[in-house]
């Protein structure tokens, strides 16, 4: 029994159960409807929550999200009859009204107080990691992302992605303690030039100790210029440029930090036709623009987008880079 009959039998049987259980004396009352393949339709029990019935039917409680996202809710009562998902029900993320988003952050630096328009004050950084946790958004890691575009896992519906871009010390100083505390995780696209160069960067032995913990390093070229092809540049130019740009930043990885990116996010977000080809022949599986919009799991995954978060915004402005699904009418 599978699929969409499957499941109106195993709803059906429950809600009957359901009926029968209210005359029932309490000790008596069912625990566990139906099973098969692909669901199970259980009532809740006194002080169960969605992390409980993860943990006790999925063997792990940090899949509630597949438990809310199926049945609408973020919190179970008593007696309530409750569908649970064995297994991935809509990997593509396409539902019959439209399909899911999932937004990628950009930040750059971050300091004490705001400077220009890339560097975001403290405050403002913490308050905006803050409003993700209450507001129930789900960071996710950048192989999850790409997980996604390949049809290979399915994502809880208000998923999010963090990068930081360049390497700037301040990461650790102000972004590692609040994303630590609220189990957040993120990608430092680093380009090797700036590595260690100076007191601002960070160096590999941050990288190597960053990567350890849970926050993985991707790729941001050798010098951070626009990798795209110039005016009057040969084939051959060009070849050797991405030699040099794409190629010895991996060999840099590799023997520095014991493991070479195999995403990398473009200077600037500048890319076209020719560097995506480019990228694709050097062996990355995923790359990243910076284009204000939430990405499908049918983005091409070496043109992913990437929503700028700029110091002024408000966090209602910060709010409008959430999106997480387009509606859309299938016929």
């Amino acid at each position: 029994m599978s699929g969409a009959r499957g499941l109106r039998s195993l709803v059906l049987t429950g809600a009957a159960l359901a009926l029968t259980a209210c005359a029932l004396p309490a000790a008596w009352q069912p625990r566990e409807v139906f099973k098969s393949d692909d669901f199970i339709v259980t009532f809740a029990r006194e002080g169960d929550t969605v992390q409980s019935l993860a943990d006790r039917f999925l063997g792990d409680p940090g899949k509630a999200w597949m438990i809310e996202d199926y049945n609408g809710l973020s919190r179970v009562a008593p007696g309530q009859e409750v569908v649970i998902p064995k297994k991935p029900w809509s990997p593509s993320g396409v539902y019959a009204n439209g399909y899911q988003l999932v937004p990628v952050l950009v930040y750059h630096n971050i300091g004490p107080q705001a400077k220009g328009r890339l560097v975001m004050a403290a405050r403002t950084f913490k308050q905006q990691m803050r409003y993700l946790k209450a507001h129930g958004y789900r960071v996710i890691s950048l192989d999850d992302l790409v997980d996604y575009t390949e049809l290979n896992r399915q994502l809880p519906r208000r998923s999010v992605v963090l990068t930081f871009d360049d390497g700037y010390k301040s990461f650790l100083q102000y972004a590692y303690p609040i994303l630590k505390e609220l189990g957040f995780t993120a990608t430092l696209f680093v380009y090797t030039d700036y590595v260690g160069n100076g007191r601002n960067a960070l160096n590999w032995d941050d990288l190597k100790s960053l990567a350890k913990q849970g926050f993985p390093i991707g790729a941001h070229s050798k010098t951070h210029n626009d990798l795209r092809r110039h005016s009057g540049e040969s084939d051959d130019e060009f070849a050797r440029r991405m030699q040099v740009e794409l190629a010895e930043p991996l060999e840099l990885f590799e023997r520095r930090l014991g493991q070479a990116p195999q995403v990398i996010a473009y200077p600037y977000g500048a890319h076209d036709d020719a560097l995506v080809k480019k990228v694709r022949e050097h062996g990355y599986i995923a790359a990243f623009s910076v284009r204000r919009e939430g990405n499908a799991s049918f983005v091409p995954p070496l043109r992913i987008h990437r929503s700028q978060i700029y110091s002024e915004m408000t966090i209602e402005e910060f709010a409008k880079s959430l999106d997480v699904f387009q509606k859309e009418a299938f016929q």
